[in-house]
């Protein structure tokens, strides 16, 4: 069963309605955006798991729309699939080379979209498995975090929230980031909040960016440090 949310970027309507309404009958999420400006609002908004973007768009083409993509850190591996009309080798070579993950050209098969798309999205979802936080061990940053609590208490280093520092967090950014603080995994915060894991590894990814850090130890650290989390336990 296919599954996950997309965003489609392209200037042709007909093509954009049939292409979501294909796209949704095979069980994906679809949003659509009519030119690049708006796929990138769109994109920083919904966090989809994949693009598939058009070339040929006014004002933004889509090798500068897939540029500024890659520029945003928490887009620097998302999927991007090219649906273009233009076909030649020398065209889908400027797409590998710009950035692409896969180059499908119209007119086209919608089977053969829908299989490449959900291809990619299964190789992201392995991807995250190998480096998830299964790989933790979960007793072990438990252990890192209340020492971490214990030493900033200790040395009265914990902010009042008068003087905590502000960070532009959304509330789903906010409760997610509680919850990393409270040593809970992805599985366990997706389980809390209602959502998915892949929503939730999303929002990790988002605060490590916010937050300058690399690890759940540094950003428990960074979070503690500059008051962005109550440091009592809020079982």
């Amino acid at each position: 069963m296919a599954g996950g949310q997309l965003l489609l970027v392209d200037d042709e309507p007909g093509l954009r309605q049939a292409v979501q309404a294909y796209l949704e009958d095979s069980g994906f999420t679809v949003y659509v955006a009519s030119n690049a400006k708006d796929g990138l609002e769109l994109a920083q908004q919904k966090l989809p798991d994949l693009i598939i973007s058009d070339i040929m768009m006014p004002q933004v083409d889509g090798y500068q729309f897939l540029k500024q993509l890659r520029e945003d850190p928490q887009f620097k591996t998302l999927p991007v699939v090219f649906l273009t009309a233009r076909g030649m080798t020398s065209d889908r070579i400027q797409g590998y080379n710009a950035g692409c993950d896969a180059y499908i050209s119209k007119p086209f098969d919608p089977d053969e979209l829908v299989a490449v798309v959900q291809n990619l999205l299964d190789r992201q979802v392995a991807l995250r498995e190998a480096a998830s936080d299964e790989s933790y061990n979960i007793a072990d940053l438990a252990r890192q975090i209340a020492e971490i609590k214990a030493l900033l208490t200790q040395r009265g280093a914990l902010p009042s929230p008068t003087t905590s520092l502000k960070l532009d967090l959304t509330p789903r950014e906010e409760s997610v980031l509680a919850l990393v603080v409270d040593g809970l995994m992805n599985k366990q915060i997706a389980s809390r909040l209602d959502t998915s894991v892949r929503n939730v590894e999303k929002y990790v990814s988002r605060l490590f960016t916010k937050t300058g850090t690399t690890s759940r130890t540094e950003l428990v650290r960074f979070a503690l440090e500059n008051g962005l989390v109550q440091s009592g336990n809020r079982e």
